[in-house]
């Protein structure tokens, strides 16, 4: 398996959003939407700061606590 977790960076200390990332889709300028293998959905709002596969991480910031937007699972 080559899925990652996506965590939000915050005061530089990661914080663990969503496990197994299969899917990422930008919808539009800074909205971010991910699935995991699991069918779990959720969007964000901020940006993709790195993706390493070595360490399987997927890192995001610029993100604020009321713009994280949960949606129901598939």
């Amino acid at each position: 398996m080559c899925e990652a977790d996506a965590f939000i960076l915050k005061n530089g200390k990661e914080e663990k959003f969503l496990e197994s990332v299969d899917l990422i889709k930008w919808e539009g300028e800074d909205e971010i939407y991910l699935v995991s293998i699991f069918g779990e959905q959720k969007t964000l709002k901020g940006r993709l700061k790195l993706y390493d596969n070595t360490i399987r991480k997927i890192f995001f910031e610029g993100i604020e606590e009321d713009t994280l937007l949960d949606k129901a699972m598939i």
